[in-house]
């Protein structure tokens, strides 16, 4: 296993070999913590539940960063917990910002001082 990334194993290994979230969901989607975790909970899904519980709304992106797990891997276990409403999403999935709107804000920051 020289030239393989190890990482690549353990997602497939953690996600019960699931490749596929059953919902969209992107970088910036946001969760809150809905109820307590059960007992018998799977332990990324426990570590998941936690935190949002006590940081609250989080993006898939930083819930990814905070418990140093690959994104494919955080939207596989938030799209099982939003399935069970553990997690919920404060706004629609399929709603998208207009890209003029996000043009316009990254033009925005791009103008701040640095």
């Amino acid at each position: 296993m020289s030239g393989r990334d190890p990482d690549l194993v353990r997602a497939y290994v953690r996600t019960g070999g699931r490749t596929r979230a059953t919902r969209l969901l992107d970088l910036v989607t946001l969760i809150v913590a809905g109820t307590e975790p059960p007992i018998g909970l799977a332990p990324d899904a426990r570590r998941v539940l936690s935190l949002c519980s006590t940081k609250g709304s989080l993006s898939i992106a930083e819930v990814a960063a905070y418990l140093d797990m690959p994104p494919s891997v955080v939207k596989i276990v938030v799209s099982d917990l939003l399935d069970s409403e553990h997690l919920s999403s404060p706004r629609p999935l399929e709603a998208v910002p207009d890209i003029a709107l996000l043009e316009e804000v990254l033009n925005g920051l791009r103008a701040l001082p640095a």
